[in-house]
């Protein structure tokens, strides 16, 4: 498998009127998703969340699966991610029938990429970024204990993207 990747050109964290900073993560299957890839073609809602199967993560991640079809009509695609393993991943989407991606930064470099710090030196924060078409960071959400409120407040700015 190809190692993840990271630019390391930025050093603070990302502003809402900036682009983006790109990275390369593996997806469950093991194949490289570059964020990148979605510029000209589709919205992003990149979204950081601290783990796999926690009680708050799990809820956050089936409100993006029940709402996956707004998001699509919206124009965007939704994209995860964790520290977790890609094998975490895989069996994460699979017991919860998540339809959208869920990237590894097993080595936490895009979560710092990002300035996803940890929440007390314990979990990653909770932090979703609505990104445009042209690759410009359009709103940042951050939130640990109103998991279902990132859905909202996503869709809310990808409405006025339309």
């Amino acid at each position: 498998m190809t190692q993840p990747t990271a630019s390391t050109a930025h050093t603070e964290a990302p502003r809402v009127g900036q682009v983006a900073p790109d990275f390369a993560l593996p997806d469950p299957t093991g194949r490289l998703i570059r964020l990148s890839d979605y510029r000209g073609v589709k919205n992003v809602v990149l979204y950081f969340y601290p783990k796999d199967y926690t009680p708050g993560c799990t809820t956050e991640a089936c409100a993006f699966r029940d709402q996956y079809e707004v998001f699509k009509e919206a124009g965007a695609e939704v994209i995860g991610v964790s520290m977790d393993s890609v094998e975490s991943h895989r069996q994460f989407a699979t017991d919860h029938r998540l339809p959208f991606i869920l990237l590894s930064d097993a080595d936490g470099s895009v979560s710092k990429l990002y300035q996803v710090s940890s929440l007390f030196g314990l979990w990653r924060k909770r932090i979703t970024f609505v990104i445009d078409q042209a690759g410009v960071i359009r709103h940042i959400f951050e939130s640990q204990l109103q998991a279902t409120k990132h859905i909202d407040e996503a869709l809310k700015v990808l409405r006025t993207l339309q």
